[in-house]
């Protein structure tokens, strides 16, 4: 299954299920979003309500509104020796604030104060199952799906110090989207590539095979110091071939499409533009 979170025609805030090109409402009032129905394990029990065409709706990222996203830094190889440093014993870990996250089709917003805007396509990992302290052999059982995200990246910002918050928490920088599609629908998950096109040239491309922590242990990693509650992201890492360390750089700049594909699970396109 595919769900989506959108605005309906009339403005109202919504989520439903995706079949194709038609939307199948599936708010109530005690699930009004997407979050709440994972959190009360509803989704295989709604039936739905209106129905509208995708094309006259407006998406919304995936969770609108999460807990708590994570982002995981330096989690493949090649995206470690770009940058020079060494590969640790454990995962580097942030995180963003929802309020900086985008939909599928949304521009993404280049501040001014930054010449360095950066892409990285990753595949998003989205908890359904609460959980603390949780085995990587059982991780899978709280996962409810996974999205493309692109954890856009203001470099100027990031390298003012040894940090990553005020590089990875301006408006409108973390796109993330089109979907959330479950886990039966991915045949191999570890075969899928993550894909990144800059005005159509692929610029990142690796399997989620090479991980270097993967999903299990980063679920176990991060369910240690805290609680996974339903409708927490999980940004997996991105692969080698970002902007900031090739030769000559390569940013995205106003007028830029950048699109990063996860397979089946889907393509998330975001227009750049400048901030006003």
């Amino acid at each position: 299954m595919r769900y989506i979170s959108f605005r309906r025609p009339d403005g109202t805030a919504s989520f439903g299920r995706l079949d194709g090109e038609t939307v199948t409402d599936l708010a109530t009032a005690t699930t009004p979003d997407l979050k709440s129905a994972l959190a009360q394990d509803a989704l295989a029990s709604l039936t739905g309500g209106a129905s509208f065409a995708l094309a006259d709706v407006v998406l919304l990222p995936v969770i609108p509104n999460p807990e708590k996203i994570f982002c995981v830094g330096l989690n493949y190889a090649t995206h470690v020796a770009e940058t020079g440093r060494e590969q640790k014993e454990h995962p580097a870990i942030f995180q963003r604030w929802n309020d900086t996250l985008i939909a599928d089709g949304q521009p993404m917003v280049r501040p001014p104060e930054s010449v360095r805007f950066d892409y990285e396509g990753e595949l998003a990992v989205i908890i359904g199952k609460p959980g603390r302290r949780i085995a990587p052999e059982n991780a899978f059982d709280h996962i409810a799906g996974y999205a493309a995200f692109n954890d856009g990246s203001v470099r100027d910002w990031q390298r003012h110090n040894i940090q990553f918050t005020p590089g990875k928490n301006w408006p409108a920088t973390g796109a993330f989207g089109p979907a959330l599609v479950t886990p039966d629908e991915v045949e191999d998950l570890s075969a899928i590539r993550v894909q990144t096109r800059l005005n159509g040239e692929l610029v990142q491309d690796q399997p989620i095979s090479d991980l270097i922590w993967d999903i299990p242990a980063v679920i176990a990693y991060c369910s240690t110091f805290t609680q996974l509650n339903p409708g927490d992201v999980i940004a997996t890492g991105t692969p080698g071939g970002v902007g900031d360390k090739r030769k000559p750089p390569l940013y995205m700049k106003a007028g830029d499409m950048v699109e990063v594909s996860c397979g089946t699970i889907g393509t998330l396109r975001n227009r750049i533009i400048d901030e006003i």
